[in-house]
């Protein structure tokens, strides 16, 4: 609200500005402890020790053996816009360090109680300083080795409106985990550990590979299949890993981009990213990736951030082409394959959001949803009488007891989950006349309105199963297992663990921990499977699952009848008539297509009879 009476223009005074800086600097722990290892980073050091008390609020301490501070300089370690990284304007243009703008020391002893200690090399002693909530105090001889340390404690203490926005402290402690992670990513020659509340959270010895630190830090499903990324555009170079789109997951927080070795969120790139991923993706998917942009000093400004988390790039489109040309060639080599395109017309149902492959200049939106060249024929029994489509075997799931074959399962006798009753929902209008399958995949149908129906029957059964988890709602019910499945854990699924927990005894899952390396699996859900229960928790705590209705979606999927399928007319009928009586059956939970439909028009259209 304007002013009523008029205020004098004045100088702020230090304090004031230290803590207005501290506002843009100081966001969050996370934010300090960043700040502090970009620091020692540009002080030369190959070893970093982090630790840190109640999620950084209590205290956040880094250590390590760079070149040290002389005592005579230490006083303006402290002091705003003091720095040696940048001498003149021209500086500013060709930044190559992380810490440049000289008030991030000030503003966080601003905010918190400060101390510096620092032994230049080939020093005997060393020097200290500490400053407290803007109070700076006088150089002191200090016992310590070669390097800097680094203590915050109580940060926001004599802030407490800044303190009110701070999530918890298990939030707070991840956040600053994760700060440190992509610092490590960034930095393979130097060795770093992380303490948090006196437990050892990780430690990577130095000189390892990228794959090395992500194998440390991402569950293994993530990691399984990484490819290299690599290619150069002049001085513009890309290199890093990518992830298998069939090991995408629900969240973005594996998408990982470095340029000139630091830490970005940028548009520009993650859209580049998405664009190579086109085709490969259902909707709400996101893929793995972290990838290195090097390129000259003068072609990126990193100054236009206070926390310096986004960049300009002077070449946008050079850049944009180089991040999509080193991603989609490294997919190919994968050998990945695109969903085919499904526009929305008049007579099938709208997939606009479903990722999409270039369809030919002569194909028709209907034309592209089928493959009509296909050398392959099937009998009037349904049959295929090509080589049928053989799905890819599963991992090995990680247990230690014996467990049954998922075909003698007591509930399921044919090893697939059963198609559920669903009495309060009819049908609307005729059932479709049911021809025969596809491939053992697809289901020929004649529709009501005269029309050729061509039905996924995992897609439909995955429908039909979502809707029915849908209405059990988090009842929790359970099939109790008699002989119970233990499963490592990494580190990163015993994090996810501890969030999903609620979600997955509501989903049915008995469960208990063996501390943070083991879990125990005592019930299931009545349709699943061990073997396949043992997948979906994978998949789960590897990040494709973030709240219950994710978990609904994997397990309809991993119990739903597959691709390659054969099924006995019976069940064909059966699934044909509860997925005709289930609401949302146009597509599956992911979104794709469960039912493709040829009107008379569109058939005319491809035997050239119009």
């Amino acid at each position: 609200m304007p002013q009523n009476d008029r205020r004098s223009i004045r100088e702020l005074s230090p304090e004031l500005a230290n803590q207005i800086a501290a506002g843009e600097v100081v966001e969050r722990p996370a934010s300090v402890l960043k700040e502090l290892v970009e620091n020692a980073l540009d002080a030369g050091a190959d070893r970093i020790e982090v630790a840190i008390e109640r999620g950084g609020q209590g205290r956040i301490s880094v250590t390590d053996n760079g070149w040290g501070i002389p005592p005579e300089e230490l006083p303006l370690v402290v002091t705003r816009h003091a720095t040696s990284k940048i001498a003149d304007l021209t500086d500013l243009a060709s930044i190559g360090s992380f810490g440049f703008r000289g008030e991030a020391m000030a503003s966080i002893g601003s905010v918190a109680r400060l101390t510096v200690t620092s032994t230049p090399r080939g020093a005997e002693e060393g020097t200290s300083i500490a400053v407290e909530h803007g109070e700076q105090g006088e150089p002191m001889p200090a016992a310590a080795t070669e390097g800097t340390r680094v203590e915050v404690r109580d940060l926001f203490a004599n802030v407490p409106a800044r303190l009110k926005f701070l999530k918890t402290e298990t939030t707070e402690a991840k956040r600053c985990q994760e700060s440190l992670q992509r610092l490590a990513l960034a930095n393979l020659h130097c060795g770093f550990s992380f303490t948090s509340g006196g437990r050892n959270v990780f430690r990577f010895p130095p000189e390892q590979t990228l794959r090395q630190r992500l194998d440390a830090l991402w569950p293994p499903a993530a990691c399984r299949n990484l490819a290299d990324a690599s290619g150069e555009d002049g001085p513009f170079k890309l290199s890093g890993l990518v992830g298998d789109p069939s090991q995408a997951q629900g969240r973005p927080d594996r998408i990982l981009f470095f340029v000139n070795g630091r830490p970005v969120q940028d548009k520009l790139l993650q859209g580049a990213l998405r664009e190579a991923y086109k085709g490969r993706l259902l909707a709400r998917e996101h893929p793995q990736a972290a990838l290195f942009l090097e390129l000259p000093l003068h072609e990126v400004d990193v100054n236009v951030h206070p926390a310096k988390l986004e960049v300009r790039f002077r070449d946008e489109k050079r850049v944009f082409g180089l991040v999509r040309r080193v991603v989609l060639r490294a997919l190919e080599g994968m050998g990945t394959v695109s969903w085919p395109e499904a526009k929305p017309d008049a007579t099938g149902p709208s997939t606009a959001n479903e990722p999409s492959a270039e369809p030919s200049p002569r194909s028709t939106p209907s034309q592209s949803r089928l493959d009509l060249r296909s050398s392959r024929t099937w009998s009037s029994g349904g049959r295929p009488s090509g080589r049928p489509y053989t799905p890819a075997a599963p991992p090995a799931p990680e247990y230690a007891a014996p467990l049954p074959r998922d075909d003698e399962d007591e509930n399921t006798p044919s090893g697939r989950a059963q198609i559920p009753d669903i009495p309060e929902a009819k049908p609307a209008g005729a059932l479709p006349s049911y021809l025969g399958q596809v491939e053992n995949t697809y289901l020929l149908l004649s529709l009501p309105d005269g029309s050729l129906g061509i039905l996924d029957q995992h897609a439909a059964h995955e429908r039909v199963l979502y809707e029915a988890f849908l209405r059990r709602g988090r009842s929790g019910n359970s099939r109790p297992l008699a002989i119970p499945m233990d499963m490592a854990l990494h580190p990163s699924e015993a994090d996810r663990l501890e969030e999903l927990w609620p979600d997955l005894r509501a989903a049915g899952f008995e469960l208990a921990t063996q501390g943070r390396e083991g879990l125990r699996v005592t019930g299931l859900p009545p349709d699943l499977t061990p073997g396949r229960a043992v997948d979906l928790l994978r998949a789960a705590l590897s990040g494709q699952a973030k709240s219950l209705e994710d978990i609904w979606v994997l397990l309809a999927c991993r119990s739903a009848v597959k691709a390659g399928e054969s099924l006995a007319r019976d069940e064909a009928l059966a699934l044909l008539e509860t997925w005709a009586a289930t609401s949302n059956r146009d597509n599956c939970p992911h979104g794709r297509p469960a039912l493709v439909r040829l009107s008379a028009h569109d058939l005319e259209r491809l035997f050239k009879r119009r």
